[in-house]
C-alpha cells in the first residue's frame, strides 16, 4: 500500500504549523528556504524533528557538511505537537524489558534512557533554549489493582537499578497532588520533566544553523537510493550524500518499505484550556508536575507556563483527524476533571506518532551508509534526541551504543502496510474496553 504522503498532507496546510498552543507561543520564527538544484553533503538527514535536529547538530559540530530536510517545517510533526513529557525509562518497563532482552541489556537500555533525559537538559542549558523546563512526572494508576505493581516497580528501580529519584505515592497523596478522584496511587519521578516541545525543537534548529547545518523546509523527499553515494531526490532538486539518516517517525509514509512495515502511524490529540487562575491551577496539579495515567489509551496532562491545562487524550487510527478535536478531547478530560466543565478550550490539535509492535524504538542499519531511528511509541522527547546522537556516533565510527538499541528485535506488523490497520483497530478497541472495566 502506498500512503502517497497522506499523513503528511491530509490533516494540515502545507508548510504551516497546526493551530496549537505550542505554535501560538513559539518564541522563535524560522523562515527557511526550500531545497532546489543539485547539492552534495557528507550527511543528508530526512526529518527535522528531535532525532534529525540532534543528529545534525552533533555531526556539524564534528566538522561534517550536513543537510537537514523537512517536508513542512522544523518541529512540524510529533516533535512540535506532543504532550511535552521528558521521561526516564524506555516505553516498556524494566521487568518486561528484562524478559525481552535479558537483564544485562535491559540495564544498558535503562542507562541510555537516563542519558536521554540528561542530554536534553544539557542541550537546553548549553544553547540557552527557552522551553519552560519544569521538573517532575507523576504516573498514576486508574485501577486499585495496579497499585501493588507500581509499588513493587518503584522498589525494583530503587534497589536493582540504583535509581533514587523515584518514589511511591499512595492514594491519599495522589489525590492531593492531582485534584481528581480517578486515581488510586502512582509514582513520582523527580528526574523526569516537562517542556514546551516546539520551542525545544526550534532552539535545537537555531543551534544547528549556528553550527553550520543547512536546513531546508517544505522540501519533501520523493525517494532515495541505498547506493554509495546515496542519491536523495526531491521535487526541485537532488542531493548526493555519503550517508542518509531517516528520522521521519510517524510521517515516513512509503519512503522506505522495510521501515514502513515496522512503524504504525496513529493519531493522538491535545487540547489547551483558557488560562486558569493560580488557585484553580494548583487545585488540579498541586506541584506543577506532568501527569500520565495507566490506561492503555493513555491520558496525559500538565499545566503550561501560563497556567492552561494541556490535556492529551484519545487516539484514532484513520488518516483523517476527527472533525471536532475539542469535543473529542473534552470527553476524557471531563472524566478526570469534571470541574473543568464549561471552561473554554482555546486550542485543540492532532498529530501523528509512530508505534512499533513491542513499543520499543526501531533502530536499524538499512545499508552500509543508511541508518534509521524512529517508532518511539509516544516516548520520544528524550529517546528521539538521543537517537539522533547515536546515529551520529555511528557515522563517527562508534557503533556500540547504537547497536544496543538495534539489538531489540522489531517485528513487522501482521499484514504488512495493507492489512495492519484492521488488526490494530481491533486490538485498540479491546484495550480501550478493558480500560473501562
Amino acid at each position: 500500500m502506498k500512503f502517497s504522503g497522506r499523513f503528511l498532507h491530509d490533516n494540515d496546510t502545507a508548510g504551516k504549523y497546526p493551530n496549537s498552543y505550542y505554535a501560538a507561543t513559539a518564541n522563535t520564527a524560522l523562515d527557511l528556504p526550500c531545497q532546489q538544484g543539485e547539492e552534495a553533503a557528507d550527511v543528508c538527514i530526512i526529518g527535522a524533528g528531535f532525532t534529525g535536529l540532534s543528529a545534525a547538530l552533533q555531526l556539524a559540530k564534528s566538522g561534517l557538511k550536513v543537510i537537514l530536510l523537512d517536508a513542512h517545517r522544523v518541529g512540524w510533526g510529533a516533535s512540535g505537537r506532543n504532550g511535552g513529557q521528558l521521561a526516564t525509562g524506555q516505553r516498556v518497563e524494566q521487568g518486561p524489558l528484562e524478559k525481552m532482552v535479558g537483564r544485562e541489556d535491559a540495564r544498558k537500555l535503562w542507562d541510555l534512557s537516563l542519558e536521554s533525559v540528561a542530554l536534553c537538559k544539557k542541550l537546553i542549558k548549553e544553547h540557552q533554549i527557552d522551553c519552560d523546563l519544569t521538573p517532575g512526572v507523576l504516573h498514576v494508576d486508574h485501577k486499585p489493582a495496579y497499585v501493588p505493581e507500581t509499588k513493587e516497580y518503584v522498589e525494583k528501580l530503587q534497589t536493582q537499578y540504583d535509581y533514587s529519584q523515584i518514589r511511591f505515592v499512595d492514594r491519599e497523596e495522589v489525590r492531593e497532588m492531582v485534584g481528581s478522584n480517578a486515581y488510586y496511587g502512582g509514582s513520582l519521578d523527580s528526574q523526569s520533566a516537562h517542556i514546551h516541545p516546539l520551542n525545544f525543537a526550534l532552539g535545537l534548529a537555531k543551534a544547528a544553523l549556528k553550527a553550520g547545518v543547512t536546513i531546508y523546509e517544505q522540501s519533501a523527499v520523493l525517494r532515495y537510493t541505498k547506493t554509495d553515494p546515496a542519491i536523495v531526490t526531491l521535487k526541485n532538486g537532488v542531493i548526493t550524500a555519503k550517508f542518509v539518516l531517516l528520522a521521519c517517525n510517524g510521517y515516513l509514509d512509503d519512503l522506505d518499505k522495510k521501515v514502513a512495515r515496522k512503524i504504525m502511524p496513529i493519531n493522538n490529540y491535545i487540547a489547551a484550556t483558557e488560562p486558569l487562575s493560580e488557585q484553580l491551577a494548583r487545585s488540579l496539579i498541586r506541584d506543577n508536575v506532568a501527569v500520565a495515567d495507566s490506561k492503555f489509551v493513555i491520558n496525559y496532562f500538565r499545566l503550561s507556563a501560563d497556567n492552561r491545562m494541556l490535556f492529551g487524550g484519545g487516539e484514532s487510527y484513520r488518516f483523517k483527524f476527527p472533525s471536532d478535536i475539542k469535543q473529542f478531547v473534552t470527553k476524557p478530560m471531563l472524566e478526570i476533571y469534571p470541574q473543568l466543565k464549561g471552561l473554554k478550550l482555546d486550542y485543540a490539535w492532532g498529530g501523528t506518532l509512530g508505534i512499533t509492535v513491542n513499543r520499543m524504538p526501531y533502530f536499524d542499519k538499512l545499508a552500509p551508509n543508511v541508518l534509521c531511528a524512529m517508532g518511539y511509541s509516544g516516548h520520544g522527547i528524550g529517546m528521539a534526541t538521543l537517537g539522533g546522537k547515536l546515529m551520529g556516533e555511528v557515522i563517527q565510527g562508534q557503533v556500540e551504543r547504537f547497536d544496543i538499541m538495534a539489538k531489540v528485535k522489531t517485528h513487522s506488523f501482521p499484514g504488512g502496510t495493507l492489512l495492519r490497520w484492521p488488526g490494530l483497530v481491533l486490538a485498540m478497541t479491546y484495550y480501550s474496553i478493558r480500560d473501562k472495566l
